[in-house]
């Protein structure tokens, strides 16, 4: 009898009705008081409603009132939800490269990140406002894997700068969660694909 890893299991969005993996997705909780409550350490008691990882399907699935019909009863979902879900997605992003800084798997800086970059694997972000030369110069071919959904401030703060144009993760579970992290923010920030309702 096979096994299903929790990690790689598959949730169905309300908002288009498709089936995928929860990486892709984020899990909403109903509050005591009836209130849509962003999920996104999914460990909030009670019945989950899952939407796609999107600033305009989490727009729909308000507007369309999908949530109360997901969670079977009425829910209250506000209207800048999308916008919520940003930023809570850049502080999940931002603590964890605080955490991966604190154990000594994250740099910044030219100089380290291309020491890094040059040991093999490293997981690169650079600030989606810093200059594609110095992107370039750093990653050259491999310039296209770099993640850049955060800007030169967000970047910086967990490592108490201003400002910093690139970061270098060591691989592992800290890289691991930034990258899923990231990713769904990229889905907030108009860095994916239109989202289209499948209903």
């Amino acid at each position: 009898m096979t096994q299903t890893n929790e990690t790689d299991a598959e949730r169905r969005c309300v908002a288009s009705g498709v089936s995928r993996s929860k990486d892709g997705l984020i899990r909403f909780a109903l509050a005591p008081d009836g209130k849509v409550v962003p999920d996104l350490a999914e460990r909030l008691p009670g019945r989950g409603v899952w939407v796609t990882a999107h600033g305009d399907a989490v727009q729909y699935a308000v507007s369309k009132g999908l949530f109360s019909r997901g969670f079977k009863t009425r829910a209250l979902a506000d209207a800048d939800l999308d916008q919520l879900i940003e930023r809570l997605l850049v502080t999940r992003v931002g603590d964890l490269l605080a955490l991966a800084r604190r154990a000594g798997a994250a740099v910044t800086g030219f100089e380290k990140c291309r020491a890094a970059h040059a040991r093999g694997d490293a997981l690169l972000l650079h600030a989606r406002d810093g200059s594609m030369d110095g992107l370039q110069k750093l990653a050259g071919a491999d310039r296209e894997q770099a993640i850049r959904v955060l800007d030169g401030a967000e970047l910086g703060s967990p490592f108490g700068r201003e400002s910093a144009v690139h970061v270098a993760v060591t691989p592992g579970g800290l890289a691991d969660g930034i990258k899923r992290e990231c990713s769904r923010l990229a889905g907030f920030r108009g860095l994916t694909g239109v989202w289209k309702e499948g209903r």
